[in-house]
């Protein structure tokens, strides 16, 4: 899987111009699926976000987490996370996780944040052509990949 997370003052998501999924003060997370990803490196992906301290402490520190703020989630599903420009000029999204898949992994994802305690998750709707507005506070923003964090159940292998 993989994760761009902004921290944001605000962050929604409309679909047709209806409002889908809105955050005050939190993390605006797109979310990407490949091929081999599981339920367990949803899992483990949530916790390690949950638990990144993104947010200043009283001397403007990173040190502080979603959790320690109480702070939400809007979860974006975005497939493009998976493109490959190597070549030509037209990405390559084979890498992607195919919808029978990757739909419930997202979902799943979603519900493991709500598990481990954030307040709200809210979400657009998977497939959808969205609108997606993000207000990002610091700028701060981070890309997590499972298998470059060794939380996927295949992390790539090492040249020998």
């Amino acid at each position: 899987m993989r994760a761009l997370i902004q921290r944001v003052r605000s962050a929604s998501v409309a679909i047709d111009g209806k409002t889908t999924g809105a955050i005050q003060r939190g993390y605006a997370i797109l979310l990407g699926v490949g091929h081999d990803d599981t339920p367990a490196t949803a899992q483990r992906l949530a916790d390690k976000i949950v638990n990144l301290r993104l947010f200043p402490d009283e001397q403007g520190r990173f040190d502080r987490s979603l959790l320690d703020i109480n702070a939400d989630a809007l979860v974006v599903s975005q497939f493009t996370l998976y493109a490959d420009a190597r070549k030509g000029r037209r990405p390559s999204f084979l890498a992607a996780g195919k919808p029978p898949i990757a739909e419930p992994l997202c979902e799943h994802f979603c519900q493991c944040l709500r598990d481990l305690g954030v307040p709200s998750v809210q979400t657009g709707r998977f497939g959808a052509d969205m609108l997606v507005s993000i207000e990002n506070d610091g700028p701060v923003t981070l890309w997590l990949d499972s298998d470059e964090l060794g939380i996927s159940d295949n992390p790539p292998t090492k040249p020998e």
